[in-house]
């Protein structure tokens, strides 16, 4: 079992104020593994404090200076990817091929902030004028149970190389990672109080720095009604803030796509992080004279996708994170059928063989219209809806008429034709024929997927305030 009772501010290990204790499960046997006892109020107000004081002098840090601790954040963090990858699979019940990818993630985005930083001009002459890029101040970080360690690294590391200091908000459903990285950063010796780590409850710890006038920014990952309730409680402080919030990708297929591979890339694309991906494509659009074709071909490739133990190295979609997840899909699963829906594969219940575990069938509802509720919020499992259109200016139309707008991807036969297309959907980011990550280009969503940009100079300059000096 383990007994998590130590959280992380000015550069140690304190035990919380906060007395609550909170249970770890492992979602694909349902039995808890562990228990981490919770920061309070009074924690996150201290871990403010020390981040406030340890300001001024890390925010006159030099390039150079902020280069080498982040190069010791890297190999710390790197150090620990094998521990990490046991906590993915057990605390959160990543398939092992996805855990591999996570466990190495972090320490990659600290290396991607290092060369945001090597090339990044913190000054400029504007006509009579020098404007000099300034850190904004004691940063807030709150992340995501879907990818603890990765946020916290990239969220960390960025406002860092920015000049900022933080404290940051896990999820506490992900307490194992985060202690693994609160070590592995602990050991790269990180001034004190520039990092400082409370593991807490959104309505506890969250609120304390929603509200604390010394926290000038808040960067947050998660549900979108919780980004707007930020925006509006930050809003008495005039809190800088990033959100990447929810989505309801569209993954559109054209009519000159390779069937096979299309539908290939789209389960990929749909089913991604078992489903608990904010970018997951899970609206895939198909040309209306095709559907039966599509259809036959995605009963087909989605043997490929077997969900179950995420130690067998043929599983790829894993468990739910937890009991409440599960329910909310099943709840979709049944929505759906009542909406009219009718399921091509897949359906309610737990997957074949399994009387424990949070598994959830990999379902696909096809015979989908665009304003059935499947097909408009966001179910966060591994649910996927296929929606028929008769060309493209409709299929265009349905992908730009949502709420959301973080990811989407354009499948073609045409690189040209791909990219043409992708122009005009309304999203942060989109894919045209691959799946592949630009981990310096900038990541964010437009509507109601957030505010702001993360990654690469983008991300940099979402922890600085331009000054302007006009010297006579």
């Amino acid at each position: 079992m383990l007994h998590i009772d130590k959280i992380y501010i000015n550069g140690e290990f304190v035990t919380p104020h906060g007395s609550e204790l909170f249970d770890l499960f492992n979602p694909a046997t349902e039995a808890v593994i562990g228990q981490v006892r919770l920061a309070d109020e009074d924690d996150t107000r201290r871990a403010i404090a020390a981040a406030k004081d340890a300001f001024p002098a890390w925010s006159r840090t030099t390039r150079e200076e902020r280069i080498a601790v982040l190069e010791r954040m890297y190999l710390a963090v790197r150090a620990r990817e094998a521990d990490l990858l046991e906590a993915l699979i057990t605390e959160y019940g990543a398939p092992s091929a996805r855990a591999n990818w996570m466990a190495a993630w972090p320490a990659q985005t600290i290396r991607c902030a290092i060369d945001a930083l090597k090339p990044f001009s913190f000054e400029e002459r504007v006509g009579r004028a020098k404007v000099v890029m300034t850190p904004v101040g004691v940063a807030g970080l709150i992340t995501p149970w879907n990818s603890d360690a990765g946020f916290i690294c990239s969220k960390l590391a960025t406002a860092m190389a920015s000049g900022c200091t933080a404290v940051i908000k896990p999820s506490e459903m992900s307490a194992w990672q985060t202690q693994i990285i609160t070590e592995a950063l602990h050991a790269a010796r990180i001034p004190a109080g520039v990092f400082n780590i409370v593991t807490g409850r959104g309505e506890v710890v969250g609120e304390t720095i929603n509200h604390h006038p010394d926290i000038a920014k808040i960067s947050f990952t998660g549900s979108t009604a919780v980004g707007k309730h930020i925006v509006e409680s930050g809003a008495r402080t005039l809190k800088r803030v990033t959100l990447e919030l929810g989505g309801k990708s569209p993954t559109v297929i054209l009519d000159d796509a390779d069937v096979k591979t299309a539908v290939h890339l789209a389960l990929e694309a749909g089913f991604m992080n078992s489903g608990q991906a904010c970018i997951a494509g899970t609206r895939i659009l198909v040309p209306a004279s095709r559907q039966a074709e599509f259809e036959h071909a995605f009963v087909d490739a989605i043997t490929a996708f077997a969900a179950g133990d995420p130690r067998d190295s043929q599983t790829v979609i894993g468990p739910m994170v937890s009991q409440k997840q599960w329910l909310r899909v099943q709840g979709y699963i049944q929505l759906g059928q009542q909406e009219g829906a009718r399921i091509l594969v897949g359906g309610e219940g737990r997957v074949a063989g399994k009387e424990t575990g949070w598994f959830v069938k990999p379902t696909i509802f096809t015979d989908v219209n665009n304003q059935m509720r499947i097909a408009r919020e966001e179910i966060f499992g591994p649910v996927l809806v296929l929606i028929p259109y008769r060309d493209e200016t409709e299929a265009l139309a349905i992908a730009n008429d949502t709420d959301y707008g973080l990811n989407a991807m354009v499948l073609s036969g045409s690189r040209e034709r791909g990219e043409a297309l992708a122009l005009q959907i309304e999203s942060g980011r989109v894919m045209v024929n691959t799946l592949e990550h630009e981990p310096l280009a900038p990541f964010g969503g437009v509507k109601q997927s957030g505010l702001g940009r993360e990654m690469g100079k983008w991300g940099m300059q979402a922890y600085l305030e331009p000054k302007t000096l006009v010297v006579g």
